[in-house]
């Protein structure tokens, strides 16, 4: 079992990705029983590489890169979930996203709240809904779809 809060060192043993792609900074919580649910964060900053052509009079984080940061926390949750001495590892992909919501636009010195709990596992598969707030602000929520590689 992980301790939380984990910081960007653990995210990065378990996430593949890497600046500017890797968009959770840190784990403030998960549980598995009786729920399997985690609770991460990002920083959102005026230098994240995106700002500089999406709206740079008015910068505005890309609606997909919210639904990216849902996935990574996904995929966090569904490792520290089947993380067992015989299934360490591996990569999550994302399959799916349904059912996808904006209702606040993201912009420089947000911090995103990003939860995310596991609904159902089927076939190799993690269903998860997952839900973004800014300041206790509803700001986007989706379910998701992935897959251990």
């Amino acid at each position: 079992m992980i301790e939380t809060p984990f910081d960007i060192d653990e995210i990065k043993r378990i996430l593949p990705h890497r600046y500017p792609f890797l968009l959770v900074d840190r784990v403030l919580s998960y549980t598995l029983e009786p729920e399997k649910t985690l609770t991460a964060i990002k920083n959102v900053t005026v230098n994240e590489p995106f700002f500089q052509g999406h709206f740079p009079d008015m910068p505005v984080m890309p609606g997909v890169m919210v639904l990216e940061s849902m996935a990574q926390a996904c995929g966090i949750l569904a490792y520290v979930a089947l993380a067992t001495a015989e299934n360490l590892g591996g990569i999550y992909y994302l399959v799916k996203v349904d059912n996808a919501r904006f209702n606040r636009k993201v912009v420089p010195g947000d911090q995103l709240l990003i939860e995310v709990k596991q609904t159902r596992i089927m076939r190799g598969m993690g269903k998860y809904e997952a839900r973004v707030t800014v300041d206790g602000q509803r700001t986007a929520s989706c379910e998701i779809l992935c897959s251990k590689g």
